[in-house]
């Protein structure tokens, strides 16, 4: 007979699978210190799981930038600045270019490179003043811009002599001559455009997010856009369609910028417990810092190449550019997350609350088996 009892090669494990013979290992710092990293991740990985499928989010041990220690002082320093902008904008007026007030734009070109101040000299010397010489991609061809002329028949030739050079004869391409009426109409629709932005961007704000937050949102743009073009006007920069495209760029920025913030806010809103308003509003500015910086960074770079390699054509519409993204970056921070704060922004805000009338009442189930009678009341009968 062939026996089929198999022998066990290693000792044998009690209920609980722990081997009794095994000798116990001394626990080595080295072992500790594993052990204490594998706990760390754990929980780092348990609260990053909590996180990611909708769970609170823990507020103790998380670094914060306190942002709004100095939002007053700020707040007092934007209201000076807008102040200013708003008087040098009435007082002193826009530079406006030729968009606006009508005028004469000749394209010309030239048989070898020239430089602007010969163009302009030699329209001074033949008695056409005020006027603006800009390149068009290359340095044969430029832009002339001249003021509104009182003689509009025979311009044409006034201008082909007056810009032909010594050795380097001009040709003019095309002649556009826009009306003072035409001018005043662009303005005061780029004005009516701006005001309707701004109404786009406080009613957007309001549906999706909250009143409070599109209320400091539509201070933050006013703030930007009065501010840069105060800036104009109190230097007496140029203001024409470029700057004007400009500042209605920067409009679109900032509220993309913003609108992150705020998205930020509203989530730490719902999910961290235990922390003030003011606590909330500076997590979030904290942890959209490094994307504001990456985002403002990038643009900037563009803006710079253009400012020095884009030409007289880029110049101003650059400078707007540049003055509006620090200004966007400020009034995200300190204007459009402070404000809403300011106005008792709180946590109910974003929390959904059920109405009473939909509160379900308790119904209580009768026992089908239970008897008919109590046995106590059949007693005391």
């Amino acid at each position: 007979m062939v026996s089929n009892t198999q022998h066990r090669r290693t000792p044998r494990r009690n209920g609980k699978g722990v081997n009794k013979n095994l000798v116990k290992q001394p626990v080595t710092p080295t072992d500790t210190t594993q052990n204490a990293g594998l706990a760390l991740a754990n929980t780092a990985s348990a609260e990053f799981s909590a996180e990611g499928f909708g769970g609170e989010k823990l507020f103790a041990g998380r670094r914060i930038i306190d942002f709004l220690k100095v939002a007053k002082p700020f707040a007092i320093f934007s209201a000076i600045l807008t102040i200013l902008s708003l008087v040098a904008i009435l007082t002193k007026g826009l530079n406006l270019g030729l968009d606006f007030t009508g005028g004469v734009s000749a394209t010309v070109v030239y048989e070898q490179p020239v430089q602007q101040a010969q163009v302009q000299s030699a329209l001074a010397s033949h008695k056409i003043n005020d006027s603006v010489v800009q390149y068009l991609g290359s340095n044969k061809e430029i832009l002339v811009r001249l003021p509104p002329q009182k003689q509009i028949e025979g311009l044409s030739n006034s201008l082909d002599a007056a810009l032909d050079l010594p050795n380097n004869n001009a040709t003019i391409k095309n002649i556009d001559v826009v009306g003072s009426q035409v001018g005043n109409e662009i303005y005061i629709s780029s004005l009516g455009a701006t005001a309707l932005a701004l109404v786009c961007m406080f009613i957007y704000v309001m549906v999706r997010f909250q009143a409070k937050l599109a209320l400091g949102a539509v201070l933050a743009l006013f703030h930007d856009s009065i501010i840069t073009v105060g800036i104009f006007a109190l230097f007496g920069w140029p203001f024409d369609l470029t700057v004007l495209a400009a500042v209605l760029s920067l409009i679109g920025y900032s509220i993309n910028d913003t609108i992150v913030v705020f998205d930020r806010i509203r989530e730490n809103f719902r999910r961290v417990r235990g922390a003030s308003p003011t606590q909330i509003v500076n997590l979030s500015l904290t942890e959209t810092l490094r994307r504001t910086i990456m985002t403002i960074s990038t643009v900037l770079l563009v803006v710079v190449a253009m400012l020095l390699l884009g030409g007289e054509s880029l110049h101003w519409f650059s400078v707007a550019l540049l003055i509006g993204l620090i200004l966007g970056t400020f009034s995200s921070v300190y204007i459009a997350s402070a404000i809403p704060l300011w106005l008792g922004m709180s946590r109910k805000d974003f929390i959904v609350e059920v109405k009473p009338e939909f509160v379900e009442d308790e119904v209580v189930f009768e026992d089908r088996n239970a008897p008919m009678y109590d046995n106590k009341v059949l007693d005391n009968q």
